[in-house]
């Protein structure tokens, strides 16, 4: 077996079909595996095209994909994102490998370097969130050059996408991978990122949702959703980039940040926000659907979307 040397290009299979709309949700990791089996299964039907989560303080983003992609014969599974601080490159190598191999032309590897507060502030051993550029670019150094002797080895990699809000991170991703997936963006963001990538470069977008038209609803809901975001500097940084300010952060977020950051009202209204992004050039777009609580999986939503948009 023969692996590239560090920075070569990495042959790689092709990016799974998404489809134009799927949904990302950190609700499956608040199901136990039962329910999380019988929830895929029903948004596989109801035909949404990709299912993405990603990975914090529940379960291991590549075990998950296992279940989801076991739990139904159609809808594909994306990690958004795998955080590069939870395992070495090799480990990394090996679980994508291994998952892509189990459902070939279905699995999306999302790889991103989280943020200062959610690696040394949670996981053990004492982590240090240092140069995370550098730190990814070395990561897919590793990945690409790891030793790999199961079944499969001598096939391409499978297809990622890395985690890009800036213009650095969003040219590694050109550089590195198949494309972006970006989160808490806007339209104007996702030209820019376009603009980035350039043309033959896929770019996944994430984009919260209320299915509300009552105004206290969606602010509620809106302000617990970005409360924990507007605290993390990437997200800030990011923010402060596409034109808004530092007020706009204060009290769980201004309406002007909420009207720019969250798709509210009717699923027409939904719809028209998915068509924005797809014109600022993003090839699929992940719907976040925001419910009361945090973690709750909003299915009665899911299926107003699916009726009127897929």
């Amino acid at each position: 077996m023969t692996t590239p040397s560090p920075g070569a290009p990495a042959a790689h299979r092709p990016v799974p079909e998404l489809g134009r709309i799927g949904l990302w949700t950190a609700a499956l990791d608040h199901m136990p595996v039962s329910r999380l089996r019988e929830t895929v299964a029903e948004l596989d039907e109801l035909g949404y095209g990709t299912l993405w989560w990603g990975e914090a303080v529940g379960r291991e983003a590549f075990t998950q994909a296992l279940l989801v992609l076991g739990a139904a014969p159609r809808i594909a599974a994306a990690t958004g994102i795998a955080n590069v601080w939870a395992r070495d490159a090799m480990a990394a190598n090996a679980a994508a490998r291994t998952v892509d191999d189990a459902y070939p032309g279905r699995f999306l590897t999302g790889l991103g370097i989280s943020h200062d507060g959610l690696v040394e502030g949670l996981r053990p051993g004492g982590r240090r969130y240092e140069k995370p550029l550098a730190h990814l670019r070395g990561y897919l150094d590793a990945m690409d050059s790891a030793l790999y002797l199961a079944a499969g080895a001598d096939t391409p990699r499978p297809a990622r996408v890395l985690a890009a809000l800036g213009p650095r991170m969003l040219d590694l991703a050109r550089e590195r991978a198949e494309g972006a997936h970006t989160y808490l963006v806007t339209p104007e963001h996702t030209a820019e990122a376009r603009a980035a990538l350039g043309p033959d470069r896929m770019l996944a977008v994430e984009q919260a949702v209320v299915l509300s038209d009552d105004r206290e609803t969606v602010l509620r809901r809106a302000r617990t959703h970005l409360g924990m975001y507007l605290a993390l500097p990437n997200y800030r940084r990011n923010l402060l980039r596409l034109g808004l300010t530092e007020a706009d952060f204060e009290a769980g977020g201004s309406a002007r940040l909420i009207d720019r950051l969250i798709l509210s009202g009717s699923e027409s209204a939904v719809e028209e926000g998915v068509r924005a992004h797809v014109a600022a050039g993003a090839d699929h777009v992940c719907l976040q659907v925001l419910g009361d609580t945090l973690g709750e999986a909003p299915t009665a939503d899911w299926r107003r979307l699916a009726a009127a948009l897929i």
